[in-house]
């Protein structure tokens, strides 16, 4: 599907099919998904190789949680969620990728078990917060931060009910926990307190035992 055809269903489609659309989308995702209790959602950049040490990791980490139990949902493309999807079907485990249909960089990677399909973020994003017990939230850009973004402010205004968020790597994210801190808690935009929403993490292993203790199946 090319950029034009986005554009034509983003201006020129009915509101009313586009709602059938949207609850399609919806109705689909909730029969798939419905029955992967309990899962973990993992996030990160498109854009690293599978030689690359964030890739290495979160298919180490993805393996390490099919093997404690949990089913891994990822966006289905590639980078990040392509490593995490296939270090849990690897394992043997269930291996969810909810990919988005865009006219450039997002296909869908090969290891996902279970795939859906989603034309719209929101409705995708749904899913992911429905479906996942804690986000894992590794070195990305702009989406990984829309997603870290979303599952704080729900939390922070109790709009859901609170579930682990584990930021991967330190040197990453310190940077911007800093500015957190030192700037929005500083100024009072936001409370000190809704740092404890998320916690980073360095090794894989104190993470599955973070996770297993905060998320008991």
């Amino acid at each position: 599907m090319n950029e034009q055809q986005y554009l034509i269903d983003a201006w020129e489609l009915g509101e009313s099919w586009r709602l059938f659309r949207i609850i399609s989308e919806l109705v689909d995702g909730i029969e798939e998904l419905h029955k992967v209790y309990p899962a973990v959602s993992i996030f990160g950049s498109a854009r690293v190789s599978p030689d690359d040490p964030i890739y290495k990791k979160a298919e180490l980490i993805a393996r390490k949680c099919a093997q404690a139990g949990y089913t891994v949902i990822t966006g289905g493309g590639g980078g990040v969620m392509e490593a995490a999807n296939k270090g849990a079907a690897e394992a043997g485990g269930a291996s969810v990728g909810m990919n988005i249909e865009l006219p450039f960089e997002q296909k869908p990677n090969p290891y996902a078990n279970i795939r859906l399909s989603f034309r719209y973020f929101f409705v995708r994003k749904v899913m992911f917060v429905k479906y996942a017990q804690a986000y894992i939230i590794m070195p990305g850009g702009f989406g990984t931060l829309d997603e870290l973004s979303e599952a704080v402010t729900l939390i922070q205004t109790k709009k859901i009910k609170p579930f682990p968020v584990f930021l991967i790597d330190s040197n990453y994210w310190k940077p911007l926990v800093d500015w957190f801190k030192n700037t929005m808690a500083a100024t009072d935009k936001i409370l000190p307190s809704d740092l404890e929403i998320f916690t980073i993490i360095d090794d894989p292993d104190q993470l599955i035992k973070e996770l297993t203790r905060r998320v008991i199946i």
